[in-house]
């Protein structure tokens, strides 16, 4: 009797050493969590941030991109296809000055340049590359790559994805992540509308970044809307646009 006493003190020991773990472990990712979501909420309050990019915030949900993009302070980021930089701020902000953001373009728009001037920030380069060679050579090791709302523009242009994708899968670390969004187009219509409706089809997109080597880590609903037809243009409708978020890992 003793024997089986003993035997279920220590089975009720293990099980309480194991709760108390697992309590923990919750503990402390609920801490983390609230320490990031405190340091998204404060990169998207920034005053640097224009007028414009808090119009757009209702439809770009950045508290939940970067929450999808896992973005931390320090990481070394390459914003693919910068734009007029949004993004590339937003993650800015987000990674801290430890951090840094190579903004990549072939040529820097009015807008981006203008931000630029109006906010210098040390940990932002902008790379001035083509999309077939986006990645500066001594780049390597990256933790992130985003491109966001424009794989369909670079669809439409004399560019070699795949040339670009495995760039970008070479330059990241491996576990570092790729995220991923934009306009979704008709299912089984590939790139046929990239140019017209400034659409791609997800199933596209994933085969291609996949053949490189990535692997679908993610997919998020955030930007979804089921209500949109897909037959137009993002600035030719008078509903959101049902939009795709994926994030790959290497």
């Amino acid at each position: 009797m003793r024997t089986l006493d003993g035997r279920n003190r220590n089975s009720r020991r293990v099980f309480w050493t194991g709760f108390a773990l697992l309590a923990l472990l919750f503990a402390k990712s609920a801490s983390s969590q609230t320490d990031a979501d405190l340091n998204y909420a404060n990169a998207i309050a920034s005053p640097v941030r224009t007028d414009a990019d808090r119009k757009a915030d209702a439809g770009r949900k950045p508290l939940e991109f970067l929450r999808f993009t896992r973005i931390e302070p320090g990481m070394r980021v390459l914003d693919l296809s910068a734009g007029a930089g949004y993004t590339t701020q937003l993650l800015a902000l987000a990674t801290g000055a430890t951090g840094h953001i190579l903004a990549q373009t072939p040529q820097a728009s009015a807008k981006l340049q203008q931000r630029l001037a109006d906010h210098p920030q040390p940990n932002i380069s902008l790379v001035l590359r083509s999309y077939d060679e986006p990645v500066p050579p001594d780049v390597t090791g990256l933790d992130l790559v985003t491109i966001v709302l424009s794989y369909h523009d670079i669809a439409y242009l004399p560019v070699d994805r795949a040339k670009m994708d495995r760039a970008l899968f070479a330059a990241l670390r491996p576990g570092g992540h790729l995220v991923i969004i934009d306009h979704s187009a008709r299912d089984g219509s590939g790139a046929s509308d990239s140019k017209t409706l400034h659409r791609i089809d997800e199933a596209l997109v994933r085969k291609e970044l996949e053949g490189v080597g990535f692997r679908l880590e993610e997919e998020s609903n955030f930007l979804r809307n089921p209500a949109d037809p897909r037959d137009h243009a993002f600035f030719d409708t008078n509903i959101v646009t049902d939009k795709f978020a994926l994030r790959f890992v290497k």
